[in-house]
């Protein structure tokens, strides 16, 4: 296994480079020799502005014709683009071009591809890939195996995952603390506590050292149980071992604490973080806050709020979210749009949660002229409401006399395929129907076949 690695790597062309036009550590020289080498490349630079994987193919084959020779950045690159578009016949297409060229390929972009497999349901196209890797001149290692097991186990293939898992040894891999961790996390996320323990068992049998990944899959089992006595035990186990908990542990923790009703304790606990090594994060604030929210308390969430602000955090999305949607749900949205605006003076993007609750608040409670500026910057943002939004922003638009309003939103439909549902229809006709001109446009607009 160490002869075929060096082997390869010694006949890796980006070498040369390395050895002769660089200087520091050999991983990093490669590093650079590749980003410098992909930098050169005219094919690679035009592909980053193309979206369309159609485009992108056929800009590939476009080179092609004009004698430029293809080595394996271009296909490399080429692979993601596609991958991303879950275009994976083509994929395949290029990956057998690849293995006819004998080219050397490394071992990041089949792990990338393992990941898309994964997220498109397909992990036995993973597992076959996994298994073809040595016909394209790369030697698998640790990092693709922890890959495809991770594929195994999301996609919920655990008798797969275990075949798998339980043939590392004889397929020349040694199971790591990473290795052990997607296992346990796999077992728990199916509520199989006592095959998690069967797979802890091993680890410490191996002499695998637990991480703190590995705890806090435990701690957040047991707090999502509710069973906060295992939980803290684990976290004290943690600081005999000289384990050193983190945001997340702390975070899982808090959750539990409040959804037992225990908020003060919680409180207790993100104080008391800094003393145990841990410096509290937005994150842990923002499990106070959203548990006030639940309870109404909002303005105890805004303190919250604000002692971030002190302490020289800066709120993330997550933190304002939380705000603006319990001021919302309470009827709130004037102060749930001051938020907002804070938000982003701030220099915090709002994402597409953040504008679905406020144009759902707004909509709400029938404040259409400031939901439609709160919409418009939603859709300047590339983001879009629900159709239930849409169609509740026509009817209340024209409702409230706001023809050109409701027009600008209906076109926005169309340009989205967005359906219209009755109660907008009749609203529509019904203003057709009377003496103003400027709404029998609107039916114009209905009867195209997109809306």
């Amino acid at each position: 296994m160490i002869y075929q690695r060096t082997k390869a790597i010694n006949r890796n062309p980006l070498l040369h480079y390395a050895k002769h036009g660089s200087t520091g550590r050999p991983h990093e020289r490669i590093q650079r020799a590749t980003s410098k080498l992909r930098k050169c490349i005219p094919f690679i630079t035009e592909l980053k502005d193309v979206e369309d994987p159609e485009e992108a193919l056929s800009l590939f084959h476009d080179y092609k014709e004009r004698g430029f020779r293809h080595y394996y950045p271009s296909y490399a690159a080429l692979l993601y683009k596609l991958a991303r578009s879950r275009k994976f016949e083509a994929v395949e297409t290029i990956l057998t071009q690849m293995q006819e060229t004998d080219m050397h390929c490394r071992e990041s972009v089949f792990m990338a591809l393992f990941e898309h497999y994964g997220k498109a349901s397909l992990p036995e196209k993973a597992f076959e890939l996994f298994r073809r890797m040595p016909r394209f001149n790369c030697v698998r290692t640790l990092q693709s195996f922890n890959a495809l097991l991770n594929v195994l186990v999301d996609n919920d293939r655990f008798a797969q995952a275990n075949d798998v898992f339980y043939r590392s040894y004889e397929m020349g891999f040694r199971p790591n603390t990473v290795t052990f961790n997607i296992m346990i996390k796999g077992w728990l996320a199916k509520g199989e506590w006592e095959k998690a323990c069967e797979v802890f068992d091993e680890m410490l049998q191996k002499t695998v050292q637990p991480s703190v990944v590995t705890y806090n899959s435990l701690i957040g089992f047991f707090s999502r149980k509710g069973d906060l006595d295992k939980a803290m035990a684990l976290l004290e186990d943690m600081n005999q071992k000289r384990k050193r908990a983190n945001e997340v542990t702390y975070t899982l923790l808090m959750e539990g604490l409040c959804s037992v009703g225990k908020y003060e304790e919680a409180k207790k606990l993100m104080f008391d973080m800094a003393y145990r090594g841990c410096k509290p994060r937005v994150v842990n604030f923002s499990v106070l806050m959203n548990d006030l929210g639940k309870r109404g308390k909002i303005e105890e969430a805004k303190s919250l709020l604000h002692e971030m602000k002190k302490r020289r955090l800066k709120p993330d999305v997550v933190a304002y979210n939380i705000l603006i949607n319990y001021l919302c749900k309470g009827g709130k949205t004037a102060e749930a749009y001051k938020v907002l605006i804070e938000m982003q003076i701030g220099g915090c993007e709002p994402n597409a949660a953040t504008y679905r609750m406020m144009v759902d608040g707004l909509s709400r409670i029938g404040d259409f002229e400031v939901g439609l500026n709160v919409l418009n910057a939603m859709l300047a943002s590339r983001h879009c409401p629900r159709s239930e939004t849409f169609n509740c922003f026509v009817v209340g638009l024209l409702n409230s006399g706001n023809v050109d309003g409701a027009r600008f939103v209906l076109e926005e439909m169309e340009k989205r395929k967005v359906e219209f549902d009755s109660e907008g229809w009749e609203t529509i006709i019904k203003y057709a129907c009377s003496e103003d001109k400027g709404a029998s446009g609107l039916v114009t607009i209905l009867t195209s076949p997109s809306i």
